[in-house]
């Protein structure tokens, strides 16, 4: 169907790790890096306190099944990880495109060819749907993202943005597949939207 055509996509990796994540935990290694880290803290070493609850964020998130934990229209580019304008509600104007941003959770790490670092790399598909399920526009590997660092950090979100311009009025669904390359791995998530009339 015309009418819907895959823009850039882009995606950012923070630098800094999920603290709270460690607070939740009642029993196990992220309870246990907690109290160490609350110890460093309180002996005045903040840096070493922040290093082990990254640390431990990290090696935990290999446990985690790959998901899609936040998918939102926005309505613009995020500024970086959780720092967007949600848009009110998913209706767009004729001529607006749709911005997407969506948090990965889960993702497969490997070594990277650069010594000491390791790297995760996943990609994007999309389709569009009609409220009948019927596919009437996609791509695959719409983005295509590698990132390498020294640990699996935790704070990685795409910015998704689909050009619908000559789209008719009505209702979809915005279906985007992430595809975990280490693992093989896939997981989908859906955005129903609407097209106003003019």
């Amino acid at each position: 169907m015309r009418g819907f055509r895959g823009a850039a996509a882009s995606a950012i990796l923070a630098a800094s790790a999920i603290f709270a994540q460690a607070g939740m935990a009642s029993a196990g290694p992220l309870a246990e890096a907690a109290a160490k880290a609350e110890g460093l803290a309180a002996s005045g070493d903040a840096i070493g306190a922040h290093d082990v609850l990254r640390q431990a964020i990290s090696d935990f998130s290999e446990s985690l099944p790959f998901s899609l934990g936040k998918a939102v229209f926005v309505k613009s580019d995020p500024a970086g990880y959780a720092m967007y304008e949600p848009k009110e509600e998913p209706v767009f104007k004729a001529g607006e495109s749709l911005i997407s941003y969506v948090e990965p959770i889960g993702l497969s790490w490997k070594q990277s060819a650069v010594q000491g670092k390791i790297e995760t790399h996943f990609t994007v598909d999309f389709d569009i749907l009609n409220p009948a399920g019927d596919v009437l526009a996609g791509q695959k590997a719409f983005g295509d993202f590698t990132f390498t660092g020294f640990f699996r950090n935790q704070e990685i979100y795409s910015t998704l943005t689909i050009d619908v311009s000559d789209a008719p009025a009505g209702d979809y669904i915005l279906r985007f597949h992430f595809n975990d390359v280490n693992s093989g791995k896939r997981t989908s998530i859906d955005q129903p939207f609407k097209i106003a009339e003019n």
